[in-house]
């Protein structure tokens, strides 16, 4: 189930133990790995699963003043913004035209209430941006071989109109083994409804980037809150225009 991935313009490389996208002049966007320093300063917000979207033009807002917000868009240089991670999908835009960022959080609540079509709303409303000129990575997450789910959370994507023979998958019995705990069942592919939402919102198939990195089967490189429980840490996935 693992989407082809075309041949970008921009890339992915390591550095440092941060995963680097690179999106073109101007801009700056990572995902850290375990134990990552970062850089400098990054805003946080303090996540719920929910679709509030706040702009944030301080560069050193508190993760308090951001509560309960799931996305956070910026025009300021230097403000670097960010969502935190551990399975669920980022997905970072960047408006290469009117200069103005997005970081989103996609786990499969947010992804079934169409938050990263939401953030592309926002950001023509606030910055001109058109959505054929946006840039967009979908960065490390769980993949569809370990999105296990139950029926009541297929039929949530169904009933949100995506196109389920493209992002579900039946897998027969659940036959758990050690080496693949996930196997069986009911799967969803997070990576392929994500990147199908950026295309019905405009954004052009060949700006928009997936990492393809399971966070579940990269354990020893990224945190999964399936894999090791809720109370593990996070993947600081930033994105922040150059001064």
């Amino acid at each position: 189930m693992c989407p082809s991935l075309i041949a970008f313009d921009y890339f992915c490389s390591m550095s440092g133990r941060l995963l680097r996208y690179d999106m073109g002049a101007g801009v700056e966007a990572f995902s850290t790995e375990r134990d990552a320093e970062l850089p400098y300063y990054v805003v946080q917000p303090h996540q719920v699963h929910g679709c509030v979207i706040r702009e944030v033009t301080d560069p050193m807002t508190t993760r308090a003043e951001l509560e309960g917000v799931d996305a956070l868009v910026t025009n300021v240089p230097g403000v670097a913004i960010s969502v935190r991670t551990a399975d669920c999908i980022p997905v970072l835009l960047y408006d290469p035209v009117h200069k103005a960022v997005a970081a989103v959080h996609d786990g499969w609540r947010g992804t079934v209430q169409h938050l990263s079509q939401k953030v592309i709303a926002e950001m023509y409303f606030r910055y001109s941006s058109e959505p054929a000129v946006l840039k967009a990575v979908i960065g490390p997450g769980i993949g569809p071989d370990s999105f296990q789910v139950g029926q009541e959370v297929a039929d949530a994507f169904r009933e949100a109109g995506f196109p389920m023979e493209q992002i579900l998958q039946d897998c027969g019995p659940k036959r758990p083994t050690d080496q693949n705990p996930m196997n069986g069942g009911l799967h969803i592919d997070l990576w392929e409804a994500n990147r199908w939402l950026l295309e019905q919102a405009g954004v052009k198939p060949s700006n928009i980037l997936v990492a393809g990195i399971c966070t579940y089967k990269n354990n020893d490189r990224f945190y999964s809150a399936r894999r090791e429980g809720l109370k593990c840490g996070r993947i600081i996935n930033v994105i922040k225009l150059e001064e």
